[in-house]
């Protein structure tokens, strides 16, 4: 069995990008939208909101953001109710308007979510199926970016047909082109970047756009970096991607596994990726697959294993070294019948 001399975790867990995922669509949609209504309802509050604040995976919500934060509530073509932050929904209303003299039909899906909200699903999937899923699929409350109402996630109309799954959408690449080039003018940007997951803290979701300002979003899309990037928070060093020659795994296998250990790495606060690569086909015996069932306590049928170099940062709380170079930093991962990889555990 492969020896690793120190294992930092020994909890297996998928990496799920809770709360972005679609809703199956309930009803067709018209390709020109009838206006959507809108309420009045707006709340009360004398200081304004940071139209630059983070929240991600280190960075909870603002203490006094749900208390100054002023939303409209809006109808979908889908008739559920959506709440927007006020500016993000007049700039949203702009570029719909500029999409639609392209023929391309956009309609909001998920905004904001309160905190108390976030707490009630983790509470209902808690009780329903135990901590443990639902710390694997339900984001922190607190800590998700639809927490500001600044946050928008849309789903297509297509020739009247409403496309809301994210497999679906994926398959438009040409349309959130042109729906990416319009939004810095309008304020947005598009939040989480392809191979920009080691940042954020999330894969690419083509259809998830962040409000931060026109002049802030046209010089944060020239320059193809990320929120944390252009306010200091990282470094957008892009990490070396070295696949191998595995006879085993392709290229398009190993992406998604990839992009994993990238999302799970944004959560080691101040460390900078230097890079990632296979470890080789000579891991892949059934002797480590039993070690990995023994760890994760799932029927696995997949392993493979990824090496790791990084830096530390200056101040380094923890077990590591502050600024400090470490290499081959060990990532095992599994993957059951469906397909389903989870990272079991990492270290040397």
């Amino acid at each position: 069995m492969k020896t690793i001399k120190v294992i930092l975790s020994v909890l297996a867990f998928t990496l799920a990008l809770t709360g972005c995922k679609k809703q199956p669509a309930p009803a067709e949609a018209e390709p020109m939208p009838a206006e959507t209504e809108e309420t009045s309802e707006m709340k009360d509050g004398d200081e304004t909101v940071d139209y630059l604040a983070v929240v991600n995976k280190l960075n909870p919500l603002p203490e006094n953001w749900e208390s100054i934060v002023k939303t409209v509530t809006v109808t979908n073509q889908l008739g559920r109710e959506v709440e927007v932050e006020q500016t993000a929904y007049e700039a949203y209303l702009k570029l719909k308007e500029d999409l639609e003299e392209e023929g391309i039909y956009i309609d909001l899906d998920s905004v904001r979510r309160s905190v108390a909200e976030q707490q009630r699903i983790m509470d209902d999937f808690t009780k329903e199926y135990g901590a443990d899923y639902a710390q694997k699929y339900v984001a922190v409350p607190g800590y998700s970016e639809h927490h500001t109402g600044l946050a928008l996630d849309v789903y297509l109309i297509i020739d009247g047909k409403t496309v809301i799954e994210n497999e679906e959408m994926m398959a438009h690449p040409e349309i959130w082109e042109v729906v990416h080039e319009k939004m810095p003018e309008y304020g947005f940007i598009l939040r989480y970047l392809p191979g920009k997951e080691h940042i954020t803290g999330y894969g690419y979701e083509p259809w998830h756009m962040r409000y931060v300002g026109p002049d802030i979003a046209k010089e944060i899309t020239e320059k193809g970096i990320t929120l944390e990037g252009y306010l200091g928070m990282a470094n957008e060093t892009v990490p070396e991607i070295d696949y191998g020659n595995s006879s085993v795994y392709t290229k398009e296998d190993m992406d998604p596994v990839i992009t994993q250990i990238k999302c799970k790495f944004a959560e080691w606060n101040g460390c900078e990726l230097k890079r990632i690569r296979y470890a080789g086909d000579e891991c892949i015996t059934e002797e480590n697959l039993e070690w990995l069932r023994s760890i994760g306590d799932k029927s696995y049928v997949k392993v493979i294993e990824f090496l790791m170099d990084f830096h530390t940062a200056k101040d380094m709380q923890g077990a590591w070294e502050s600024d400090h170079d470490y290499t081959d930093y060990q990532w095992w991962l599994a993957a059951t019948e469906d397909g389903s990889w989870d990272i079991v555990t990492w270290g040397y």
